[in-house]
């Protein structure tokens, strides 16, 4: 799915619940990814589909992290976020130190 248009999200109950139970809803993600974000391949956690991992600020300035996949519905491409956490201190020091240019 290389360089493939995104067009949407996929969600159920898994995944609303799997981001929700860490404070994390639906609109601060989809609102993250409209916002300028780190991604990065997650190849530790998954041999059947490839993860990334999306790092960002949501709109009320808080460091979010994203693991997510694509997943083709027919000919559409969704983000199927797998789980969402707000990042601690020590992760947004690295975070800023390795990614000066990113903006808010």
């Amino acid at each position: 799915m290389r360089h493939a248009q995104v067009s949407g999200f996929q969600w159920d109950e898994g995944n609303q619940e799997k981001c929700r139970k860490h404070g994390i809803s639906e609109d601060v993600i989809e609102d993250l990814f409209t916002r300028p974000v780190m991604i990065v391949p997650d190849d530790g956690h998954s041999g059947e589909e490839t993860r990334f991992k999306a790092i960002g600020k949501s709109k009320d300035h808080r460091h979010v992290f994203v693991v997510f996949t694509l997943r083709k519905d027919d000919e559409t491409v969704l983000i199927r976020p797998i789980s969402a956490r707000y990042m601690h201190q020590k992760e947004i020091t690295a975070y800023e130190k390795e990614n000066p240019d990113i903006q808010e």
